[in-house]
């Protein structure tokens, strides 16, 4: 549940306009190098030389990413689609990079994780075996009293970001954070455009998983500056609307959306001005979705137009992330081909990959696996039910048929390596694992 609770800016307070300073300046040079598309050094064991080769090979034919069709792995019996573009994005290279580096220049500190440095079952486990430790697990709760914590530790912000008052408690025990901040740039790129907004006197509405790390920090960044509540889906948005047009009175809003609104706001009067901004892993259309039903909501409550519409509702510039909106549009891309089943790799608490699933779920199949070791035999496959939150076990997941038409993709924090394997252990089960070498 996201805390009420938030941290009031005072324009008197010289440290706080020197944090938010350096939280620009970090902001833009990870912007910078992002534009650049920089090489990270992360650990060679999540690479694949494999699927390296591939990236390579469409990047040079593509350089303009205008061909969102998939690469075909043709092994015979066995037909692998691979979508245009998956795997690790930027803010996971960038996390990973100075997460690694700081264990190797720091071997005599204690160094600790805010909480998971990204969504991926493989990379936490490797921080956790080189010494770090989580303050904090993904739901918030503490596992470390950062009463324990000293001047002389090492505090990493994961990709996600962090809240204000996280922020706040961090400096207070003399720990500088903004030296081993990993926050993506397209997080910091949501709590700018929520500031811009707020700065107009609107009041901002974050469409996110409530629970969700990035929601958390981006909720806190935006109630800093302006009444802020968090909606899930449309179903949401839809009993957003009668609080903002009278249809439900006021007072029901504070229960519906207990936890998730920021002090002092009051819908009689927050609901009057708004803009919406997300969390970025959520998927595009659904965010587009939502800022269109309200965006309506507000002309039609307020007889507006086109032409007058900024007066309560804010300009809405998509804020996913590139990688989101790549991985997003490639599996729409894969999904027009034909094919009897599709194979999705990712950590099962990660979104950006549950909404892969979500794609490819209305199409065929789909078996959502975080490793090769899932697939159980050609017979049988582990996978997660999202939605339940349980691993099942499916029989005769392969069909008896040649060629078995499989499409697959990962999440932006699933290493390339993870799905090679993947490939590996289905070319084993019709004896084509060699042919792999010749892709």
């Amino acid at each position: 549940m996201i805390c009420e609770k938030k941290m009031r800016c005072r324009s008197g307070d010289r440290a706080g306009r020197r944090q938010r300073k350096d939280r620009l300046a970090n902001s833009r040079r990870r912007r910078t190098f992002a534009a650049g598309m920089k090489t990270f050094n992360v650990p060679k064991t999540y690479r694949s030389s494999l699927v390296g080769k591939i990236k390579e090979s469409r990047k040079f034919q593509d350089k303009l990413k205008k061909d969102s069709s998939p690469t075909l792995l043709d092994l015979g019996p066995l037909h692998i689609y691979l979508a245009r573009h998956f795997g690790f994005c930027y803010g996971v290279e960038n996390a990973i990079e100075i997460s690694f580096q700081t264990i190797e220049a720091h071997q005599d500190k204690r160094i600790f994780l805010l909480s998971e440095m990204i969504h991926n079952p493989q990379v936490n486990a490797d921080l956790l075996s080189r010494g770090v430790r989580f303050l904090q697990d993904t739901g918030g709760r503490e596992l470390i009293p950062l009463s324990e914590l000293t001047a002389d530790d090492i505090v990493l912000i994961p990709a996600f970001g962090a809240t204000l008052e996280m922020e706040s408690l961090l400096r207070e025990r003399g720990i500088p954070i903004e030296k081993y901040n990993t926050t993506c740039p397209f997080v910091e790129k949501v709590w700018n455009r929520s500031q811009q907004i707020a700065n107009k006197g609107y009041s901002i509405v974050i469409h996110g998983k409530p629970r969700h790390e990035e929601t958390r920090a981006t909720f806190s960044h935006a109630s800093s500056n302006a009444p802020s509540v968090v909606i899930n889906d449309m179903k949401e948005a839809v009993t957003l609307s009668s609080y903002i047009t009278g249809a439900e009175p006021p007072e029901g809003f504070y229960e519906t959306f207990k936890g998730r609104y920021s002090e002092g706001f009051d819908a009689g009067r927050d609901l009057q001005r708004i803009g919406v901004v997300n969390q970025t892993t959520q998927l595009a259309t659904d965010t587009q979705a939502i800022a269109d039903f309200l965006k309506q909501v507000m002309k039609d409550h307020y007889g507006l137009s086109d032409n007058n519409i900024g007066e309560r509702f804010a300009d809405n510039r998509d804020t996913l992330c590139y990688a989101t909106n790549d991985n997003q549009s490639a599996v729409i891309a894969l999904l027009e081909t034909p094919a009897d089943l599709a194979v999705i790799a990712g950590g099962y608490n990660s979104s950006n990959t549950t909404h892969l699933v979500e794609l490819c779920e209305e199409k065929l199949p789909a078996y959502f696996i975080n490793s090769a070791e899932k697939i159980l035999s050609k017979t049988a496959i582990s996978h997660y039910d999202f939605r339940n939150k349980q691993e099942l076990v499916t029989q005769d997941w392969l069909p008896e048929k040649t060629p078995v038409k499989i499409l697959m993709t990962s999440g932006a924090s699933c290493p390339d390596a993870v799905v090679e394997e993947i490939i590996r252990k289905l070319a084993g089960f019709y004896g084509v694992e060699d042919r792999l070498n010749q892709a």
